[in-house]
């Protein structure tokens, strides 16, 4: 998992990091329906990473690398793919926020 530089793992809300910082304001269950409901912007692969990586739907958060061994491709793909979904989530919440 990744982490601040301060050594916290962050979390798909700190990848995230929309406009404003309004996704911090809101409690933690409504960021968790807000990140559901986002979801559905992103492709079977791409959603099925973002859950891996961020430890969504009961998953333990995986590293790259990890996901990478799962999926059987490279530690880079892993990292384009998450990449552009993060940019479909981000796009997807901000209208929201």
């Amino acid at each position: 998992m990744d982490q601040d530089s301060t050594g916290n793992s962050l979390s798909l809300i700190d990848v995230l990091s929309v406009q404003d910082h309004a996704l911090e304001q809101i409690d933690l269950s409504d960021q968790s329906q807000l990140i559901f409901h986002a979801l559905h912007v992103l492709n079977p692969r791409e959603k099925e990473i973002i859950q891996l990586r961020y430890g969504l739907n009961g998953h333990i958060p995986l590293t790259q690398r990890e996901v990478a061994k799962l999926h059987k491709i490279s530690r880079s793909y892993v990292s384009r793919i998450e990449k552009k979904a993060l940019l479909k989530l981000r796009a997807e919440l901000e209208p929201q926020l």
